[in-house]
């Protein structure tokens, strides 16, 4: 079954177990990226992993999603997509087997680079689940399969490390392999074959802003290895031109980055005011603070259907000015823990309101192109985050909470800033 088919028939095709069933993929997949976090002292003590290089653990696993951002999800534009996200699958559960049973530091690294390599298959079905939507419902579908993946983050931390608790760190990696191969084998039971073809873009996307994303060859030309190289480069040069070439990709990229970095400003940073006098929360009360983030799945389903019906722009704008607002409440940490939980609570349901409607204004452009565009949009998010946690630590330890909170609402505000440029007709 062609893309073009799929959307034909797609009220039938993405059906809502369907897109459930994305949406537990994608939360269950992007909890590898987060899951040793709460681990990271038990993994040194039992591999000999100095504390001062405990910190690789995390980066090894950023640095693969990076990676898989760049390299892998663009892929879905170029082969079989219910094929991909099995094999995808397959791979990261060998990838959480080989961490599961590491002897040494090395081999350790190793298979967290390759977990967080294969744990862009999120991505992929983000992309995929954009392929299958009904036109005009691409929006709730995104939502929804972002519901799932933000669940998945919020509760990596919380079930890894009360796993680890009771039955070691190498359950959790072993655990969710098991997991891994049984949704495998319910992706390639439950959704269609949905092969490269065309797929008119949304109706909504102004013409000035029409894709100008090179479309990979299909039919005859798929039987030799030799062309699906070229295709793969091309896709990748392609990726590469995407900020150059598409203003409307170029502008939410930007508040994408700027969102993240607002976002990771304070999850990075809060638990060093938590853990310090006068508070000195123990680490279980910090990590609980976490789960005031469900906020942000509940804003995503919502936002997807406003894009749907018209008011993705005023949605953005919307959750910025929520989102610089929320920064007042968190400046009062250190008097109200109440203050922190709401402002945790705002800051978390703004940026996933405008997470998703780029996420759906992104792939509106190209349904086809669906694999570059979020793999691209997805490394404006990296950057944002990893900017976000550079600076935040950096100004705590040099001005203090109140300095990390104007860093946050500066992230804000020039975010905010970014979208009034998108109210000019040729950048909606």
């Amino acid at each position: 079954m062609s893309v073009a088919s799929c959307n034909q028939n797609s009220s039938r095709v993405l059906t809502r177990p369907r897109t459930l069933l994305f949406a537990l993929a994608g939360g269950a997949t992007v909890a590898n990226v987060y899951a040793a976090q709460p681990l990271l002292y038990a993994i040194a003590d039992e591999l000999d992993i100095g504390r001062a290089a405990v910190g690789a653990v995390v980066t090894c696993t950023q640095i693969g999603y990076g990676l898989g951002l760049v390299l892998l999800v663009p892929l879905g534009d170029l082969l079989e997509r219910r094929r991909l996200v099995t094999v995808q699958a397959v791979l990261l559960a060998l990838a959480l087997t080989a961490v599961a049973t590491a002897g040494s530091a090395a081999a350790l690294l190793a298979g967290l680079m390759g977990v967080g390599l294969l744990a862009v298959l999120t991505q992929s079905l983000v992309a995929f689940a954009s392929v299958l939507a009904p036109d005009g419902e691409r929006g709730r579908v995104v939502g929804t399969v972002t519901s799932g993946v933000v669940l998945g983050i919020l509760l990596a931390r919380t079930v890894a490390g009360a796993l680890a608790g009771l039955a070691g760190w190498r359950a959790v990696y072993a655990l969710s392999a098991v997991l891994t191969l049984v949704l495998a084998v319910a992706l390639r039971r439950a959704l269609p074959r949905a092969t490269p073809g065309a797929a008119a873009p949304r109706a909504d996307v102004p013409r000035t802003a029409a894709p100008r994303v090179a479309a990979p060859r299909t039919g005859g030309a798929w039987a030799g290895g030799r062309s699906v190289a070229a295709d793969y480069r091309r896709a990748l040069r392609s990726l590469a031109r995407l900020p150059l070439r598409e203003p409307v990709f170029r502008q939410r990229g930007l508040i994408t980055l700027l969102v993240f970095a607002s976002f990771s400003t304070l999850w990075s940073c809060v638990a060093l005011p938590l853990s310090e006098a006068p508070l000195s929360l123990p680490s279980a009360a910090v990590g609980a603070f976490g789960l005031a983030g469900a906020a942000g799945a509940a804003a995503a389903a919502p936002a997807g259907r406003l894009f749907d019906r018209g008011f993705g722009r005023w949605t953005v704008g919307a959750g910025l000015a929520l989102l610089a607002l929320s920064w007042l409440p968190l400046a009062l940490t250190r008097q109200s823990l109440w203050a922190l939980g709401f402002g945790a609570v705002l800051l978390d349901f703004a940026v996933q309101a405008v997470h998703v409607t780029n996420q759906s204004v992104v792939l509106a452009l190209d349904p086809t192109a669906g694999g570059r565009l979020i793999g691209g949009y997805m490394v404006f998010y990296s950057l944002g985050s990893a900017l976000g946690a550079i600076t935040s630590t950096a100004v705590y330890a040099a001005a203090g909470w109140s300095a990390v909170c104007l860093l946050g609402a500066a992230f804000s505000l020039l975010a905010l800033l970014a979208w009034a440029r998108t109210l000019r007709p040729a950048l909606r």
